[in-house]
């Protein structure tokens, strides 16, 4: 499923290119738009419920935090580079000192500034987020493991809750001014979208719904329905009021679907989404979500900048800037992130994180299941 989250984030991204003229250009935006807040939102939950799912008894805070560390930050700062050479030499653009040091620290989604938080590989601002969720997450992973799973359902509830009301906070904010294309507002867009204290609710309501599944709790629906309810949710969101398209409306059906698909596993069933092309595509995906609008806006840039076309020929070039995501995507897992991940993920320091009492009901470890997340 990651791929497929990664994957409309870069159709998101390719209706800003505006690769297609006309009325094509119309009916991607109307089918895509919504694609990019939904997979961004899909990999918070995640993230949130795979950590929770993999936490041992023999797991170490220092050992957690070397694992997110190497895991993250070899690809980001392999993309910052390269976003900073094709800027320079490409675009001929200047480099701004302070963005270049927030960029490399992974510090830009606290910034109001929508060109700080766009700056470099634009795609980096939700690394500034999952920053936050790792340094909170052996805090966070304590204080959920302290609710009684009766109340599992009651703590999910007061997150949702909690989404629901951001984006009254971010009427209050100074900053009104419209967003061109995505009808909604500055304020809206970073504090409701990007801000990293307001996404790590998504973040947490990934753990409680781990904790639930992992504590036996009935899920409200299977894996069939909860695909289902994310796909019905996505064509609604668009229609409802802004910007609660932009989280608020697809957090739920997300994270059934998350919870479902780790219900349906544990159960040994199988999907699509297990098949080995698919899974091959899953461990390449962060790979793929932060090269590929490097790819497009300088592959658009070689192949005619800011030019359009008309609806087969622009398939034509979105396909191909596809495929070469996907390849430059299999060259960095294949050549950086797995070996860099295989040779220095494992701390020999000792230090604590609080372990999960009960063993996640799976037939195979985590570890295992999902390395590339891990």
């Amino acid at each position: 499923m990651r791929f497929v989250a990664a994957a409309m984030v870069f159709f998101f991204h390719a209706t800003f290119e505006h690769f297609a003229s006309g009325g094509t250009q119309g009916i991607a935006e109307k089918s895509f738009i919504q694609g990019g807040w939904t997979g961004v939102g899909f990999f918070f939950i995640l993230s949130g419920f795979i950590l929770t799912w993999s936490t041992r008894a023999r797991d170490t805070t220092s050992a957690f935090y070397r694992r997110r560390f190497f895991k993250v930050y070899p690809l980001h700062l392999l993309t910052l580079i390269a976003a900073t050479a094709l800027m320079v030499w490409v675009a001929g653009a200047p480099i701004d000192g302070w963005q270049a040091v927030g960029q490399l620290f992974l510090l830009q989604s606290w910034s109001p500034d929508i060109m700080v938080r766009s700056g470099f590989n634009g795609v980096a601002w939700s690394l500034s987020c999952e920053v936050l969720f790792y340094a909170l997450f052996p805090v966070l992973i304590r204080i959920v493991n302290r609710i009684r799973p009766e109340r599992l359902w009651l703590s999910a509830g007061v997150v949702v809750a909690l989404v629901l009301a951001v984006p009254f906070a971010a009427d209050l904010l100074p900053d009104q001014t419209p967003i061109p294309m995505v009808n909604f507002t500055a304020s809206d867009m970073w504090f409701v979208y990007m801000f990293p204290g307001t996404r790590l609710l998504d973040f947490v309501f990934g753990i409680i719904l781990a904790k639930v599944v992992m504590s036996g709790r009935k899920l409200p629906l299977g894996f069939g329905g909860s695909l289902a309810l994310v796909a019905v949710a996505y064509v609604a969101a668009p229609y409802a009021p802004v910007p609660f398209n932009l989280v608020g409306v697809m957090l739920v059906p997300l994270g059934l679907l998350v919870a479902a698909g780790a219900a349906h596993d544990s159960a040994g069933r199988n999907s699509w989404f297990a098949t080995r092309p698919m899974v091959w595509l899953g461990e390449i995906s962060f790979a793929f979500y932060m090269l590929h609008q490097l790819v497009q806006s300088y592959g658009h840039r070689f192949l005619g900048f800011g030019k359009s076309w008309d609806t087969v020929p622009a398939i034509g070039v979105v396909g191909l800037l596809l495929v070469i995501t996907v390849v430059l995507s299999w060259l960095a897992y294949s050549l950086v992130e797995r070996p860099v991940m295989r040779r220095f993920s494992r701390s020999r320091r000792r230090g604590h994180i609080a372990a999960v009492p009960s063993q996640a009901p799976s037939r195979v470890p985590a570890e295992e299941r999902y390395p590339a997340l891990l």
